[in-house]
Order: structure tokens, then sequence, then C-alpha cells
């Protein structure tokens, strides 16, 4: 959380700034979406992100509670302990998610729907994550019909 906080959540307080939307309860809500995306993205390339870089962006002692090692990650094996510590880390970007998704929805204009369109494809992809695990290091794809969905849901104001 540490990472997202000097990552991801500063793009989102500087996009508020811009807009105008500075109360601390609105900034709060962006540091929410941002760190729910941050992670988002940590899990979708678990994969990727160690064969190329040898980085894991786990908490180290989340691992450690469900007996999860580097070497699995090396393996890209998935075990009861990989799955149970995978859908720890879902939960916590689904509740980033939703804590942060009521701004999504106040803010108006070409803004606000870009961000109810990021807020659903985040979502969504993490629906995908959650589903999929007798494969924690599968990276999932929105398919048309995802896109459609979610660009509807965004026009409503959802």
């Amino acid at each position: 959380m540490e990472y997202c906080r000097r990552s991801a959540n500063p793009i989102g307080r500087l996009l508020l700034h811009l807009m105008h939307h500075t109360d601390a309860h609105d900034l709060a809500c962006s540091d929410a979406i941002c760190s729910a995306l941050q992670l988002i993205n940590f899990y979708q390339d678990l994969a990727q992100d160690y064969a190329e870089n040898q980085r894991l962006y786990i908490p180290q002692d989340e691992m450690a509670r469900y007996q999860v090692d580097e070497a699995q990650f090396r393996e890209c094996r998935t075990d009861i302990g990989m799955q149970r510590l995978m859908q720890s880390q879902y939960e916590r970007a689904f509740k980033l998610l939703r804590a942060g998704a009521p701004l999504a929805k106040r803010l108006s204009g070409r803004f606000g729907f870009e961000l109810r369109l990021t807020v659903l494809g985040g979502r969504r992809i993490l629906e995908y994550l959650d589903k999929n695990r007798t494969d924690v290091f599968a990276r999932p794809r929105l398919t048309r019909v995802d896109w459609l969905k979610i660009v509807w849901l965004a026009l409503r104001g959802r």
C-alpha cells in the first residue's frame, strides 16, 4: 500500500485538483480507486513481473501467512496456499474499489464518465482474476461483450 501511496495515488489527486474536487472525501475516494487499480495491475501481471524483472508485489508477511514462497512465483505454481493468498489480495482490491466508486458516480462530464469506465474495467478484470482460482498467473482479457457492458454501465452512471 505504501507503493500505491507514492505511485498511483498522486496521479488521482493531481487529476482531482485539476478538476477542483479537493475535499477530503473525494481525495480519499481517489486514493482508494488508484490503490485498487495499481493492485489489480500487479495481480494480472504476476507471471510477467517475476519472469521479466524478478519482482513480487505481494507483501512478504502475507506470503508467509499462506506459506507461499518465491519459488511458486518463479514456477507459476498455483496451489491452495497461493489460491488463498491471492483471494485475500483480491478481496482487498474489491474493498478499495467499492470504497472509491462513489467518486466516479459523483463526478459529471467526460471526467466522470472516464473514471466510471476505469473503475468498471478494473472491477471486471478483478472478477476474472477471482474466478480463475486454478491459475492465478493467467492474465485476464476483457472481451468485446465486457467492453460493451462497461460502456453501457458507465453511460448510465453506474
